[in-house]
């Protein structure tokens, strides 16, 4: 059978490959297999290869495709480290570019770095570097003392600028007479209160494709890929976006075996707007890289001191735990880990309301991402796509408002969807072809629950 497009997700833990007819039509996923990565076995390809076997041996004939496109976090995600000028400006919004672009920010400073900032980058050994810092024809010197620093180390990653556009040459300059790659893209911080954080997430993207070797045997795809090979969470922030378009704002909520990952699209409530500190994107993202169900279930159990009293047998649970649950008792375990990592995931993603004392007496603030406008709650990973009770752990993210009544939470009204094919992010693959396509197949494959 010839398929349209074959779609391979390669996560940390698990590879799915899902395959589509009916692109520019009537979208149709046909088939879906799924392995472990193979990251062990020194080629990811493997796993690939195994979940094609699986779709082979449902459809009961050989396979083939016209388009096959790959997003991958095998390789730990895309690590970045971001620079800027002041931490509420430029460091900030360019944290949130490099977020929405896939990337897991380890670092991120903000004014002159000096030497120890360079040796903790050595010890981060990021994949990417994103420079920024200063407004459009405003302060040039830190970001030019930033880039002497880099220039003058050892490290020798890609360089993207997205600052102060009158010190763009000079920084170009500076790295590249030291040997560095550097893409120059807008400024993510253009005015005071302006943020620009499409085109430096469309460029980081671009650099992690053209730059980065993902995980060992990705090699062997060069040539067969349609497009880009996309960082995952990349991928399904794309599908995000295009519900949010069809259904309203929405957060999107990503349990995986390593990280847990919140996308939320929203601009919050024009009462909040009103008493905001500072300005947020639209559509913004986090990544937790202490919270996931397999790679990070020690460090989950550790941290959520109910789960050990609803578990006293933790310690053999999580000798027996897999991405595929063997009995109800591993799977409720899981499951239980998938609300800790929600509701922690959750309420880091969010801002908060806080009151300040003055002459004029107390005044309101607002900080950070408001979510109390969002009327939509996605719930995608293997724990929430696959589980016949995802709806609990949505559930819990609905009502939290109720116990935390400062977060800028989602209202308790808000609706409860799952991805029940587990194809958001195959869906934001399939965008780059025919966004059309994706938006009909993420309308069909969105399951309302609670």
């Amino acid at each position: 059978m010839r398929f349209d497009v074959m779609t391979a997700e390669i996560g940390s833990t698990t590879t799915v490959v899902s395959a589509f007819t009916g692109l520019g039509s009537t979208p149709k996923l046909v088939a879906q297999g799924e392995h472990y990565t193979t990251v062990n076995e020194g080629d990811v390809t493997i796993g690939i290869e195994r979940a094609l076997k699986f779709i082979k041996e449902k459809i009961k004939e050989p396979v083939e495709w016209e388009n096959l496109l790959v997003s991958s976090s095998a390789a730990g995600g895309l690590k970045m480290t971001v620079h800027g000028l002041v931490y509420d400006m430029t460091a900030r919004a360019a944290k949130e570019a490099a977020l929405g672009a896939g990337g897991v920010v380890k670092l991120v400073t903000s004014g002159k770095i000096s030497r120890d900032v360079i040796d903790k980058v050595h010890l981060i050994s990021p994949k990417l570097i994103l420079l920024a810092g200063g407004v459009d024809h405003g302060e040039s010197e830190t970001v030019v003392h930033n880039a002497k620093l880099f220039a003058q180390s050892d490290i020798n990653v890609p360089f993207v600028y997205a600052g102060n556009l009158d010190a763009s040459e000079r920084v170009v300059q500076i790295l590249e007479n030291s040997g560095k790659k550097v893409t120059v893209t807008q400024n993510v911080y253009p005015k005071v209160d302006v943020l620009n954080v499409e085109p430096v997430r469309k460029i980081v993207q671009k650099v992690f494709s053209q730059n980065i070797i993902h995980a060992p045997g990705m090699a062997k795809l060069d040539g067969q890929v349609k497009g880009q090979i996309i960082p995952t969470p990349a991928a399904v922030m794309k599908a995000g976006s295009i519900l949010q378009k069809e259904m309203g704002d929405c957060i999107t909520i990503d349990i995986g075996g390593a990280t847990t990952d919140v996308d939320s699209f929203t601009n919050g409530s024009p009462d909040i707007q009103k008493i905001t500190v500072s300005p947020e994107p639209f559509a913004k993202r986090t990544v937790e890289g202490d919270l996931g169900v397999f790679i990070n279930a020690s460090n989950v159990v550790k941290n959520f001191e109910w789960i050990c009293e609803e578990f006293p047998d933790k310690d053999e649970l999580l000798k027996k735990i897999t991405p595929y649950p063997k009995n109800k008792r591993i799977e409720d375990f899981v499951l239980a880990m998938a609300k800790g990592c929600a509701i922690e995931s959750v309420l880091r993603h969010c801002g908060t309301i806080r009151y300040l004392y003055g002459p004029t007496g107390r005044i309101k603030l607002a900080e950070g991402k408001d979510l109390t406008a969002v009327t939509n709650i996605f719930g995608t990973g293997g724990v929430l796509s696959r589980s016949r009770k995802s709806s609990k752990v949505l559930e819990e993210i609905r009502n939290l408002g109720q116990k935390r009544p400062m977060a800028l939470l989602p209202p308790k009204e808000a609706k409860l969807y799952v991805d029940s094919h587990y194809i958001f992010a195959a869906c934001g693959l399939i965008s780059q072809l025919d966004e059309e396509s994706a938006k009909k197949l993420l309308i069909g494959d969105v399951k309302r629950v609670g």
